[in-house]
């Protein structure tokens, strides 16, 4: 799949949800939000910080809003899709048209800009320790090179492999995605590099 690089491409570009997705972009346009593409999707920053984002996904669409935990969501509508790993971004899953309210919509968004001009946050947790999964640790221990170019990795990096091997459920998967990343290691590259090079 062609990653998007600007905004009228990946709206100009037929997907599921597509009416429902314009509707929603037409709401923050309307905004002081200025519209970007990051990772692939559209996304929406206020003085360089991101506020919210906007996605189709097979069975809804809807909005994130990087610092979702801080809002009030009095209508309870915003979700953690990843909990436990997660602090701050909130998702509003949405299954039709008639989950577009328009009024409800731009509240939440104008209360995300408001605690952004205002400075609130949730930082990620920088010094969680990182855990080594068996299958890659194993790895490491047998074989020097590759150990020397993971150490070489930044913290950052080094925690992204090592959960992209612990959150597969299946053995065939970890090691599918073992050999995947191996390369990648000792090329000194992160896991998701790609999708960082389309946020500038």
């Amino acid at each position: 799949m062609n990653a998007k690089k600007t905004p009228d491409e990946y709206f100009n570009t037929p997907r599921n949800w597509q009416n429902e997705v314009l509707a929603l972009r037409e709401i923050l346009c309307g905004t002081e939000l200025v519209e970007k593409i990051k990772w692939g999707a559209p996304c929406y920053t206020f003085d360089g910080k991101n506020i919210v984002g906007l996605g189709a996904f097979k069975d809804y669409f809807g909005l994130w809003f990087h610092q979702g935990v801080l809002l009030a969501d009095k209508n309870k509508v915003l979700i953690n899709a990843q909990e436990g790993k997660t602090r701050a971004l909130r998702q509003w899953r949405m299954a039709s048209m008639e989950n577009i309210d328009s009024g409800l919509v731009t509240a939440y968004i104008h209360e995300a800009i408001d605690l952004a001009k205002a400075g609130k946050s949730i930082t990620p947790e920088r010094n969680k320790p990182i855990v080594i999964p068996y299958e890659l640790s194993t790895v490491l221990s047998l074989d020097e090179t590759m150990k020397d170019a993971f150490d070489a990795l930044r913290p950052g990096l080094k925690r992204e492999y090592a959960d992209y091997i612990s959150e597969a459920k299946q053995a065939t998967t970890k090691e599918r995605r073992l050999e995947k990343i191996l390369p990648m290691i000792l090329a000194g590259i992160g896991l998701n590099d790609k999708y960082r090079k389309s946020k500038s």
